[in-house]
C-alpha cells in the first residue's frame, strides 16, 4: 500500500472519518480475518492508547477484520507474551502485530507464527535483528526511529548545558531494542555537546524504579545536571527524586512519549521535553499493514522491513498544540 494511501486511511480512521466511505471486497477477500494484537504494560496510558486506537481502526477500517487483544500486565513478561503468541498461533489467527517485552525472547515465537504462514509483525519495539538473522525470519518493525527520536530530544537538552556538565541515563528494559537505541541517542547528543554521562541505570519503563534509580544518581553524584529518561513513567519518577532531594530548578529532566499524566509538569517546567512517538499510530500503521498484506496475498517475505511512524518533540512552547504530523 503506498504511504500516502495508508496515511489517508490512518488519520481518517483515528478522526472516525471513513465510516460512510467504507470499502466492501469480494465475499472471499477477508471472511473470517483476524489480526492479534499483542501488548505489554496493559495498565499504562500509551498502551491503552495503543488499544482504543485499534478498536477505532477496526470500526473503520476500510476492509472488514476480526480484533483480539491481548497483552500482559507488566512491561518485562516476555514469558506471559510468548504464550499468548503460542495461543494464538493454535487459534490459527491470520496475523499477529506484537509490541515485544524483549527483543530476543519473543524471536522464537515468531519464528513459530511465520512458519505457520502467519502475517507477524513488531510495533513499538523491534525484534533483534541478529536474533532474527539466526532464526532465518523477517519480522517488520513499526515505530519510529527511536536513536534519531532520542537525539532529537537530548540535543534539545544539550543547549541548556555547558560543555563539562554531568548527567545521567534512565534507561527502559535493557534487552529491549527501543532501549538501547534511545540510550545510544542521548549518547550521540551528549557526545556531541560534550556533556559527560556519569551514570546509567535501568528503570525499566517504571515510576518507582525510576525514582529509586535517580535518587541514587543524585546521591552518587552532587553536582549533576540533568537526567535523561527513556519514557515519561521514568521521568516523573525522577521528577519526584529531585524533589525529594530539594533540587528542583536544579536538575533537568527529559521524557520520551508525551503522556498525559507528563504535560502538566511541562508547563510547570518541572520537565523540560519529552517525545511524542503518537502510540495511536503506531498500533494502527500496524493493524493496517497487516489488513493490506491479507488483502492483497503478500506473504512475510514481501513485507517491509521497517515501516516508520512519525515523532515530534514535544516542549512548553508546544505542549498545548496537537502537532499531529
Amino acid at each position: 500500500m503506498p504511504d500516502e494511501k495508508r496515511r489517508r486511511v490512518v488519520i481518517a480512521s483515528l478522526l472516525g472519518a471513513i465510516g460512510a466511505a467504507r470499502t466492501h471486497t469480494s465475499s472471499g477477500a477477508t471472511r473470517n480475518f483476524t489480526i492479534a494484537l499483542v501488548l505489554k504494560g496493559l495498565p499504562d496510558a500509551y498502551t491503552q492508547t495503543m488499544i482504543a486506537a485499534a478498536k477505532v481502526f477496526q470500526a473503520h477500517a476500510p476492509y472488514p477484520f476480526t480484533l483480539l487483544v491481548q497483552g500482559v500486565t507488566g512491561e518485562t513478561d516476555s514469558d506471559g507474551q510468548i504464550r499468548l503468541v503460542d495461543a494464538l498461533i493454535a487459534q490459527r489467527v491470520n496475523a499477529i502485530v506484537v509490541a515485544p517485552a524483549d527483543s530476543r525472547a519473543l524471536v522464537p515465537a515468531a519464528r513459530r507464527s511465520v512458519q505457520q504462514r502467519i502475517l507477524t509483525l513488531a510495533i513499538d519495539n523491534p525484534l533483534d535483528a541478529d536474533a532474527l538473522l539466526a532464526a532465518g525470519i523477517r519480522v517488520p518493525y513499526v515505530g519510529p526511529d527511536d536513536r534519531r527520536a532520542a537525539r532529537l530530544v537530548g540535543d534539545y537538552l544539550a543547549h541548556r548545558l555547558r560543555p563539562g556538565d554531568r548527567v545521567g541515563i534512565i534507561e527502559g528494559v535493557h534487552s529491549a531494542r527501543n532501549a538501547q537505541e534511545r540510550n545510544a541517542g542521548y549518547r550521540d547528543a551528549m557526545q556531541a555537546a560534550h556533556v559527560e554521562i556519569v551514570a546509567i541505570a535501568p528503570g525499566d519503563w517504571e515510576y518507582g524504579k525510576a525514582r529509586l534509580a535517580a535518587a541514587a544518581m543524585l546521591a552518587a553524584h552532587p553536582g549533576i545536571r540533568a537526567l535523561l529518561c527513556a519514557n515519561d513513567n521514568m521521568a516523573r519518577g525522577a521528577v519526584d527524586a529531585v524533589r525529594a532531594a530539594q533540587l528542583s530548578g536544579r536538575v533537568l529532566i527529559t521524557g520520551f512519549n508525551n503522556d498525559d499524566a507528563i504535560k502538566p509538569l511541562i508547563k510547570k517546567g518541572q520537565v523540560l521535553a519529552t517525545l511524542d512517538q503518537f502510540a495511536a499510530k503506531q498500533a494502527v500503521y500496524g493493524l493496517d499493514e497487516a489488513m493490506q498484506a491479507h488483502v492483497e496475498q503478500q506473504t512475510q517475505d514481501d513485507l517491509s522491513d521497517f515501516i516508520e511512524t512519525p515523532v515530534v518533540l514535544v516542549t512548553k512552547d508546544n505542549v498545548q498544540a496537537g502537532h499531529a504530523p
